[in-house]
């Protein structure tokens, strides 16, 4: 029985600090992209900026999923290392949407909450993810 309540104690954990992760990613999002996030997706139906934040949330809990996943035995280093890894990767997809909105014509921010659906919406989703495996292999 202490087994179970030790892992739920854990799990507990972990999934805070997963959220705590997630909601930094939306502000992440939220930040590198014009007008309000929250308005852009619920009220205006945006998809760009629906894909960009999804993109974003997937590749964070990938990381975090990749963190636990190799955990340290010692359960106060897994959660140390959960955070470490979580926050290299928003500020490496950070650095991702930065670079390629230097190479790419226009701003990359407001391209992604147009209406029209836009192809640079694929590309930062692909950098997010591409991120995402980068930082989950370096874990492994």
């Amino acid at each position: 029985m202490s087994d179970i309540v030790n892992g739920l104690g854990r799990a507990t954990a972990y999934g805070g600090l997963g959220l705590v992760l997630l909601v930094l990613g939306i502000v992440l999002v939220d930040v590198l992209t014009p007008g309000k996030l929250g308005r852009q997706i619920w009220e205006e139906r945006n998809r760009n900026a629906a894909t960009v934040l999804s993109s974003a949330l997937l590749a964070i809990g990938g990381i975090v999923f990749t963190s636990i996943w190799t955990t340290y035995e010692d359960f106060g280093k897994g959660l140390v290392s959960t955070a470490a890894f979580g926050l290299l990767g928003l500020v490496m997809m950070a650095v991702a949407f930065l670079v390629v909105d230097l190479v790419t014509p226009g701003r990359l921010g407001a391209t992604l909450v147009e209406e029209e659906p836009h192809p640079a919406v694929w590309v930062t989703a692909s950098c997010n993810l591409a991120v995402s495996a980068i930082i989950s292999a370096s874990i492994a």
